[in-house]
């Protein structure tokens, strides 16, 4: 088993996690969560993505990345005067909807006959945003930035399955050497899941139920098709939608909102370096759900 097959996973959740948790916070603080509703959603959306990406990719034998909706998760942000218990409601009726489009077989074939190249420049669009972030952080921050542009291309040319890992590693030291990482101000203890009763408030179901079964499925289930398409698999768009849509109905008791399929996060996992036989990528799915298993 080649390296890059954990340092792949690993960085991919890593990404994932660190680049948008301030947003779920921030959601969950748009309805009103407390701190043991808050630490409730995290955790069940990493269970939520530990279940959903072991189990898919070792039944379906391809890199099946799941990640929770970060559209979801703005636009839950966004929303003002909805109670936690009623954006209960309004997470079990986008679960529900999720599902259902699993169930309807005209739309999984529509997603299933995506043409290659238009797939492919849906990924390109959702990795643009990323290449060029590199550049204006660069701006902000060159003494951190422009080192690990160095070291990512030459290590790359020697050992391409090195180079993400030699840039964490590295950007970590910079980090904590430079004084640019900050302490942890609160003591590590174990996450705890807390049952959120739902409240099905009218104006929460439409006004944020069904816009957010709408941007999870346009933003994040869409594009993380287009990515796996591109690599060369052909998903099955059923049992996925299925799946992470009854993942949604479950975690959403105890505060989460929608599990969905990974862009970004599946772009790491799916690419030539992760393992030169496109057959053998599968398995950076169940090392992708062991590091969100060990999050919560």
């Amino acid at each position: 088993m080649r390296l890059s097959i954990v340092t792949s996973a690993v960085v991919a959740a890593l990404v994932g996690f660190g680049s948008t948790i301030a947003i779920i916070i921030a959601a969950a603080q748009a309805v009103g969560a407390d701190a043991a509703q808050t630490s409730s959603w995290v955790a069940a959306l990493c269970l939520a993505m530990a279940a959903t990406s072991g189990f898919l990719s070792i039944r379906y034998r391809m890199p099946i990345i799941t990640a929770w909706s970060t559209p979801g998760a703005a636009l839950i942000a966004a929303s003002a005067g909805i109670s936690i218990h009623a954006a209960v409601g309004a997470f079990l009726l986008a679960g529900g909807l999720i599902m259902l489009a699993g169930f309807v077989k005209p739309f999984g074939r529509l997603i299933e006959r995506i043409p290659t190249p238009i797939a492919a420049a849906m990924l390109a669009g959702v990795l643009l945003q990323f290449v060029v972030g590199v550049f204006q952080s660069a701006q902000g921050a060159p003494g951190l930035v422009l080192p690990l542009v160095g070291i990512f291309l030459v290590v790359r040319l020697f050992n391409p399955a090195l180079a993400v890992l030699a840039v964490l590693f590295v950007g970590l030291g910079i980090a904590f050497g430079g004084g640019l990482a900050q302490p942890i101000t609160s003591d590590l203890t174990l996450s705890t899941l807390t049952f959120i009763a739902p409240a099905w408030d009218p104006t929460a179901l439409i006004g944020l139920g069904l816009p957010l079964f709408v941007v999870t499925m346009a933003s994040q289930n869409l594009p993380g098709f287009a990515v796996l398409k591109a690599s060369g698999y052909e998903p099955p768009s059923s049992p996925i939608l299925a799946a992470t849509g009854f993942a949604s109905i479950v975690t959403a008791f105890f505060g989460a909102h929608t599990s969905n399929l990974a862009a970004i996060s599946a772009a790491i996992c799916t690419g030539p370096d992760t393992h030169p036989d496109p057959k053998k990528r599968w398995m950076v799915g169940p090392f992708y759900a062991l590091s969100y298993l060990a999050m919560p």
